[in-house]
């Protein structure tokens, strides 16, 4: 297996002929060419070469196919007793990368078919929401007025015009 460690962004990746490596947002436009000549080490069949801190010669050369925003990470800052409390959110930005070849001194030149790298459009596809059904609304029939006047004593007490309400209803 034939790989090489390379550094972009301050933090290192692995990259193998013919795969695909995601590195922080790099300012180029999709479908151009880019290299990277701060390779840490080089992995052969045969050998390994480990670069002091880097390896002179040696680069890897990939072409951007996309950019793309990551999963969400939610910061939530609290502090007890306070009354302190802030949400907030970040999406990080990236670029895929398709790398072509690595080239180093003593390798033939042999890269990998550069396969025209289809632009996939993005449509905008909206999950449509099931049809509300309209909220049923509950007629409520018009009560017949009271026959019965209250006296003072059953309007205090409230138990015996309820019960009257309760006895016209069945």
């Amino acid at each position: 297996m034939f790989y090489a460690i390379f550094e972009s962004g301050g933090k290192q990746f692995k990259a193998v002929e013919g795969s695909y490596v995601e590195v922080d947002h790099l300012p180029t436009e999709e479908g151009k060419k880019v290299s990277f000549d701060k390779v840490l080490l080089l992995v052969n069949d045969k050998e390994t070469q480990v670069g002091t801190p880097y390896i002179k010669g040696a680069s890897v050369d990939a072409t951007v196919v996309t950019h793309f925003k990551g999963k969400k990470v939610f910061i939530f800052n609290y502090r007890p007793k306070k009354r302190y409390r802030v949400k907030t959110g970040h999406r990080q930005q990236y670029t895929r990368l398709m790398v072509n070849s690595i080239a180093f001194m003593g390798k033939q030149a042999k890269t990998v078919e550069e396969k025209p790298v289809a632009k996939v459009e993005k449509t905008a596809v909206k999950a449509e929401k099931p049809a509300a059904k309209p909220a049923e609304k509950k007629t409520t029939a018009a009560k017949p007025a009271a026959t019965k006047k209250t006296t003072a004593s059953t309007a205090k007490t409230g138990t015996k015009a309820t019960a009257a309400a309760k006895a016209e209803k069945k």
